[in-house]
């Protein structure tokens, strides 16, 4: 059992350290794409250290994948395809053998992740933003999360009017998302759990 139960340590380890690295990638290039599909601005710090850290996969799939309706789709497909390997060596680390089935889950597993981490990003830029408006609303960044945030806190802001002058939109939009993680995310992620619990047996 010690053996057993040290091999099982190190391999959580190896996972857990595997899944920090490609998800700091992950999240750079799907910011990258989120970046411009809202127009930010790249004239700042964040912006800068995204697009610095994902050149290397970004610029050569450009000359196969242009931009098409002004979104930067190859940063999209760099991101979807380092989730998927990403859940292959965790499959592989885990023991578990390969099989085309387990695969097929697999690539929708990725899928699903990208819209978790996205809710992710939106959900962080959307506290800094509030941060932001309330500390420093001259930020050099601030324009930059306004840019993230303001699809989403615009319909909100329409519909419910500041309270004794504070805006309460983000706070609605968070518990929005959250939902939005826990229901149809939380059900994707199940029905691919048992997917892939059917796919190894």
């Amino acid at each position: 059992r010690g053996p057993r139960k040290g091999w099982r340590v190190i391999t959580q380890a190896i996972a857990f350290v595997l899944d920090a690295l490609f998800h700091l990638f992950i999240l750079a290039a799907l910011l990258r794409f989120w970046m411009q599909a809202f127009r930010a601005s790249a004239r700042n710090p964040i912006a800068q250290f995204t697009m610095a850290l994902t050149d290397f996969a970004v610029k050569p799939l450009r000359r196969i994948l242009p931009g098409l309706l002004n979104l930067d789709w190859a940063s999209l497909v760099v991101a979807f395809v380092f989730e998927f390997i990403l859940q292959i060596l965790l499959v592989l680390v885990s023991g578990l053998s390969l099989t085309p089935q387990l695969l097929s889950v697999l690539l929708f597993l990725a899928f699903v992740k990208l819209i978790r981490l996205s809710i992710y990003i939106f959900m962080g830029a959307i506290i800094i933003q509030a941060v932001l408006s309330w500390v420093n609303p001259h930020h050099p960044v601030a324009p930059f999360f306004h840019a993230l945030t303001r699809p989403f806190l615009r319909p909100f802001q329409r519909a419910v009017p500041p309270i004794g002058g504070v805006d309460i939109t983000p706070v609605l939009v968070l518990i929005a998302l959250q939902l939005v993680l826990m229901l149809p995310v939380g059900w994707l992620e199940q029905e691919t759990a048992r997917m892939i619990q059917r796919a190894v047996l």
